[in-house]
């Protein structure tokens, strides 16, 4: 086993997979400056463990014939230059904010920090890594900590500068805007000016103690937060988007906004439950075990805190977020359970009594949030194939037509439910259909979640249909034949 890597080593890996440096960085789940650097200075470069053990899980996953041509590079004669010595490589990654750093500062100043550090970043330089992302104990303690001793506090503070109830309503009118162009198209593409917007309400917000603005003014800070969120988490920026959730769930628990705290922290829990995962199938799956039980925490802490103070739709999505964990653990009773309470939870929704922010919580997003999970299970016993694509199909017909990310994924989920079914022909064409509307998005998650189809059907390359769909797919992945 490859315990000590180099940048020549990490180069040689790539030249026996055959890929180029673009490809190299997307698969690794690593910045392209990275992979340059490493061919750049060679033996002088040791990588860190992190990404040292990221080497030796691809080299694992690779082919025999590929291992062959790595071993036979290391077996050829290299000279470092006389003047260099071994140094760990300086990758360009801004750390994390810990558990304990998030919840210890003041919301205004973790907002300028957080703000201040994205907008100065060169997006190009940020590692896409998970290395960042926290979870566990370090995440779920300082949480819960931090809940239960501001709830024992009242916030102290100060008349300042007086902000104006018209201005009070253009952000909030904005942070809407925001909102449902994210809801609508997916992408990072509006990121830098939702950020941009969040500084400014928390510049607002650091001058002004009033007791009938300030509440007004960190309840937009959440919404944006949450936002800015999102779209970083649909940019495949992980760390950034958990970071922007802690931030949001700070704000709407100074604002005492139960269910806004509530659906941040249903974000956070989202977020884990759909990490992609790097090593081997068993560790994969320890990983993807271990995030579940992280996120089931997180929804059981936010249902214990909040359900009795929110409307029934935001805990329709607790419990849909609360099956969506347990499918992951595997336990389909269990799942079953908790997509029933969801259902008689939205029985009663009321949309006239309900936030606007969880407007895009209706009757196809709770149906396709729950075809999306049978479809998870489908893939480990087909027999939930079936009950997968029905769900799914419903969500689709259920759609409005302005909410093209959630649209491109259902359709996509129901290609996949259909081929583990074995409707090849039926597969095809809506898979087709899935492409027009994908085209549509700059969503992360859903070039990903194409991907996933594609690489999922890898072993019906023989069947006419799919044969036919993955042509038409393959230029969008940017795979080779």
């Amino acid at each position: 086993m490859q315990v000590m890597w180099t940048g020549a080593d990490a180069t040689a890996l790539r030249d026996a997979l055959g890929v180029s440096q673009p490809q190299f960085a997307k698969r690794a789940g690593i910045s392209l400056s990275v992979v340059k650097k490493w061919a750049r200075r060679k033996e002088t470069v040791q990588l860190p463990a992190f990404y040292a053990e990221l080497m030796g899980t691809m080299l694992d996953q690779a082919t025999p014939e590929q291992r062959l041509r790595f071993f036979a590079h290391q077996q050829t004669p290299r000279v470092a230059p006389a003047s260099s010595s071994l140094e760990p490589v300086q990758v360009e990654i801004i750390l994390p904010v810990s558990g304990v750093e998030m919840w210890s500062d003041d919301c205004t100043t973790v907002a300028h920090d957080l703000t201040r550090r994205d907008l100065m970043l060169d997006r190009r330089e940020i590692s896409k890594a998970l290395a960042g992302v926290v979870v566990g104990v370090p995440l779920l303690e300082p949480l819960e900590r931090w809940l239960v001793r501001y709830a024992d506090e009242a916030p102290i503070g100060t008349p300042a500068l007086a902000t104006g109830m018209q201005e009070l309503a253009e952000l909030e009118n904005t942070a809407q805007a925001f909102r449902e162009w994210d809801d609508r198209f997916g992408g990072g593409l509006r990121r830098k000016a939702v950020v941009g917007q969040l500084d400014e309400v928390n510049e607002l917000l650091r001058d002004t103690r009033e007791p009938h603005v300030r509440p007004r003014l960190l309840r937009i800070l959440a919404m944006l937060a949450e936002t800015a969120a999102t779209m970083s988490w649909d940019s495949d920026e992980q760390q950034t988007a958990q970071e922007y959730y802690m931030l949001a769930v700070r704000a709407a628990q100074e604002a005492d906004d139960p269910a806004l705290c509530a659906n941040a922290i249903a974000g956070m829990a989202r977020q884990l439950l759909s990490l992609d995962h790097y090593g081997t199938a068993v560790q994969r799956a320890e990983h993807q075990r271990e995030r579940a039980i992280d996120a089931l925490e997180l929804i059981r802490l936010a249902q214990d805190r909040f359900a009795d103070r929110t409307t029934p739709t935001v805990r329709a999505m607790l419990y849909t977020r609360e099956a969506w964990a347990y499918s992951k653990l595997e336990r389909p009773s269990a799942f079953r359970r908790a997509y029933d309470k969801a259902f008689a939870a939205f029985s009663d929704s009321d949309p006239s009594a309900d936030p606007y922010w969880i407007n895009y919580f209706d009757a196809a997003e709770l149906t396709g949030t729950i075809g999306g999970r049978l479809l998870d299970m489908a893939r480990r016993d087909p027999t939930f194939a079936s009950e997968a694509a029905d769900s799914i199909d419903r969500a689709i017909a259920l759609r409005k037509p302005n909410r093209l990310r959630s649209s491109a994924l259902d359709q996509l989920g129901i290609v996949e439910a259909r081929m583990i079914e074995g409707e090849f022909d039926e597969a095809r064409r809506l898979g087709l259909e899935a492409l027009d509307t994908v085209e549509q998005t700059r969503s992360d998650r859903v070039r990903k979640k194409l991907l996933k189809v594609y690489n999922r059907t890898e072993q019906l390359v023989k069947v006419g249909p799919v044969a036919e769909l993955r042509d038409r797919i393959r230029p969008m992945v940017g795979a080779t034949a």
